[in-house]
């Protein structure tokens, strides 16, 4: 079993058992897992977190799915080609987190994956200055499976028009 494969048997089991679980009483009684798209290495971007140019001041204030704001500052940002077209996302720094956040959209988004977006989170730039994006990692927020959660929304700039079939797919109650 992958680590990849061993993440997501215990994400299962954690969102069948565990109190904490985004699902209602009634989703967990029936709930048979999660849907993942094939693990695929080509959707593993090594690449480094570019700051020129990049306003690392900005407050960027995202709408959440519940009318909330939660507010971050871009990090940097990654660019590479996936089927032959190229595509960035920005990477966002809170104080409340170690890790960088990337919320994204993509051509998947609203068909076989979460209409509002999917989630990375990346561990902070290696002394090289890079970063490893791994779409393979890719999850829902937990407002996908429960409207009581509030989720940020990603901004515009991180909407790809690629289709990244990677993590998490729909999730059907």
């Amino acid at each position: 079993m992958s680590e990849l494969s061993e993440f997501r048997a215990e994400k299962d089991a954690f969102f069948r058992e565990h109190p904490s679980s985004p699902l209602t009483a009634s989703q967990r009684a029936t709930f048979r897992g999660l849907d993942y798209f094939p693990e695929n290495e080509a959707l593993i971007v090594r690449a480094p977190l570019e700051t020129d140019g990049v306003d690392r001041d900005e407050a960027i204030v995202m709408q959440t799915t519940t009318g909330g704001e939660q507010t971050y500052h871009r990090a940097g940002v990654v660019r590479f080609e996936f089927d032959g077209r190229p595509a960035e996302v920005t990477l966002y720094a809170s104080p409340e987190m170690h890790e960088l956040f990337v919320p994204f959209r993509d051509a998947t988004s609203g068909k076989e994956t979460y209409g509002a977006g999917r989630y990375l989170e990346v561990e902070p730039p290696d002394d090289q200055g890079n970063v490893v994006v791994d779409f393979n990692d890719a999850y829902n927020p937990y407002c996908a499976y429960n409207p009581e959660w509030s989720c940020p929304i990603p901004p515009g700039e991180n909407w790809l028009l690629v289709a990244i079939r990677a993590g998490e797919r729909n999730f059907e109650a």
